[in-house]
């Protein structure tokens, strides 16, 4: 049991509602077009992630949908945020391609200075999590290796790459989520990753939190935490214990119908690092 209480810090996030969520095709296994979804039920479950945000004391900005970009709610996919410099995202899927411009465009306008357009494909925050000392990035399904390189070279970070195995973990952010960036504290799901990206982890991370499968398969390592909330899906019921063991405290979020696109608390979530 950790003595030392855990301290939140003042977030950004850049939030878009699911105005015009819908499943209409299928790019991940999570997705399933003869599945309706509940619109009403689905800005809802959205609007109460936003306002727990605001209510823990984090700013929320918000990006305007397109109705022709329904997965425009998951947000943290369209860019990476560090310093202040902002690396665009690139989407492998041609369904999600507009959605880079559409955050290149916010960045631009808010008064970002340097918003690179990547070479390589990447999906934004969905395969890189920020730690104090590195910017882990996922592979494998979604991200190009090479755009590995190219945000190290734009951040001037050690990028450390993770080669996801498991198609239901497509992206970094189903299977890995940071805890405690400054305290370089993660959680993850050992078997969503390659044999020696899982040596890799234990190297780095050697007292982090290991998911089980049920906990993962609930989508609970798509989570934010403030370095004291975690805000996570609440059907990752076996996550709780271990947070709370550690000093964080856990706070269940229902966002089911989201998760009909594949997506829940992160992906919904892309933070704005000054």
């Amino acid at each position: 049991m950790r003595l030392t209480p855990r301290e939140a810090s003042p977030r950004r996030y850049l939030m878009c509602p699911p105005t015009h969520f819908k499943v209409t095709y299928s790019i991940n296994p999570w997705m399933d077009p003869t599945k309706p979804v509940d619109l009403p039920l689905a800005l809802a479950q959205w609007e109460d992630l936003q306002a727990r945000y605001v209510s823990l004391g984090h700013t929320v900005e918000l990006l305007d949908p397109d109705p022709a970009l329904p997965d425009m709610v998951f947000a943290a996919n369209g860019a990476t945020v560090v310093d202040g410099r902002v690396l665009g995202a690139k989407f492998a899927y041609p369904e999600r391609t507009d959605e880079a411009a559409a955050h290149r465009d916010w960045f631009s306008r808010n008064g970002y200075p340097e918003v690179w357009v990547p070479e390589h494909v990447n999906e934004g925050e969905g395969d890189f999590a920020v730690t104090a000392s590195w910017i882990l990035a996922g592979r494998g399904f979604r991200s190009s290796p090479l755009a590995h390189h190219e945000a190290q070279e734009f951040f001037g970070r050690p990028v450390i790459g993770l080669e996801l195995v498991d198609p239901r973990y497509y992206h970094l952010d189903t299977a890995l989520s940071v805890l405690d960036a400054e305290g370089d504290e993660v959680m993850y799901y050992p078997d969503a990753f390659s044999a020696g990206s899982r040596a890799v982890l234990a190297r780095l991370f050697p007292d982090a939190l290991l998911a089980t499968e049920g906990d993962a398969a609930a989508l609970g390592l798509n989570a934010v935490s403030d370095g004291r909330h975690v805000l996570l899906p609440q059907a990752a019921v076996g996550l709780f214990a271990p947070l709370r063991e550690r000093g964080f405290e856990p706070l269940g979020m229902d966002l089911s119908e989201l998760l009909k696109g594949g997506g829940s608390v992160k992906c919904c979530t892309q933070e704005l690092r000054s």
